[in-house]
């Protein structure tokens, strides 16, 4: 596919995305070709750009047409699973999409990586899979999944160990709780704090903080979750799950803080932790990996990229309350 044969492939699906661009970057700096299958309903094309064609191909298709043997996946050692549908309030509204892309699609890029007889295929997994959890929150830790979103995402991990344990496919997973960084979606659904803050900043207005503010997360820079990925698939360790975060929950209020604005507040939504908190304990000492980019220094490095949010949608209580209405109207049952 144009890439230097004496370079290792691998594929990103979902490479044009937020974490996948950042993840194609550490591999291109480790030498690999690598191929990108998005089908840019999220990524976009801009964030690789600054790749040459002979490292990155980009191949646009929707996941959930993948068949075994497609050429996207011949001769590639990695696969690394990044695509799906990311947004948590619409998947209420979308259970079937997200469903159909999160699990259908993830057993879609299975089989093509088990056809190619890949060395690893690692898989993007969400730490809302946990719930409301105790914290610091371990890998063997219960699984609650409160909205469709999380429930697909459990269910594509849970496909990717069927996988392991059936096919004998090298797999592990990467659990991801709050990465942020440059290029984090600014996609037209209310969704991420910072894609909200970032574009609200821009435009002089307060920012919108959830109840008080007092709510933590475990924030984790992305250039962060990239290596971790990477390092799941060279380890010769199979068939794990990997929590990533910073190990070191920030509040809200201390992100406004750092950002500076005026607030105004909106109305707590049902069903969303007070804390995320990963332990990260497993990842640290069976793989090798820890966090490097402390959260003063990742925010810094978004506000300097922060004009990339000028077309981002800018919002405000009203349009907040109607976007979320049906999340309060279902999460409040339960």
């Amino acid at each position: 596919m144009g890439e230097a044969i004496t370079k290792p492939v691998a594929v990103v699906t979902g490479g044009a995305g937020f974490i996948g661009s950042h993840l194609v970057d550490v591999l291109v700096e480790r030498g690999f070709a690598v191929r990108v299958v998005d089908d840019l309903s999220g990524g976009h094309r801009s964030n690789l750009a600054h790749h040459p064609s002979d490292a990155v191909t980009v191949i646009e298709k929707d996941i959930r047409t993948l068949e075994p043997g497609d050429a996207a996946f011949a001769g590639a050692r990695y696969v690394f699973h990044l695509a799906g549908i990311g947004d948590i309030v619409p998947s209420i509204e979308k259970p079937t999409q997200y469903m159909d892309v999160n699990v259908q699609g993830t057993v879609r890029v299975l089989e093509c990586a088990r056809a190619a007889g890949v060395d690893k295929l690692v898989y993007a997994a969400s730490s809302s899979c946990y719930g409301l959890a105790a914290t610091p929150t371990r890998e063997d830790h219960p699984i609650q999944p409160m909205y469709p979103y999380a429930l697909s995402k459990y269910q594509g991990e849970q496909a990717v160990m069927h996988w392991h344990k059936v096919y004998g496919l090298p797999v592990n997973a990467i659990c991801i709780f709050n990465a942020y960084g440059p290029r984090v979606r600014t996609t037209g659904v209310y969704g991420a704090v910072f894609g909200v803050f970032l574009r609200q900043k821009l435009a002089g207005k307060p920012f919108t903080v959830v109840g008080d503010g007092t709510q933590t997360r475990d924030f984790i820079y992305v250039r962060d979750v990239a290596e971790a990925f990477v390092a799941a698939a060279l380890t010769p360790i199979s068939g794990e799950r990997f929590n990533v975060g910073a190990g070191a929950p920030q509040s809200i209020n201390r992100l406004v803080e750092i950002l500076g604005g005026e607030v105004v507040y909106v109305p707590k939504r049902p069903g969303e932790p007070d804390i995320t908190h990963a332990d990260i304990a497993k990842i640290t000492t069976q793989l090798g990996w820890k966090p490097t980019v402390p959260f003063e220094q990742g925010v810094a490095n978004m506000l300097a990229d922060i004009e990339r949010w000028r077309d981002a949608p800018l919002w405000e209580p009203a349009s907040i309350a109607k976007a979320t209405q049906t999340w309060f109207r279902y999460m409040g049952e339960a």
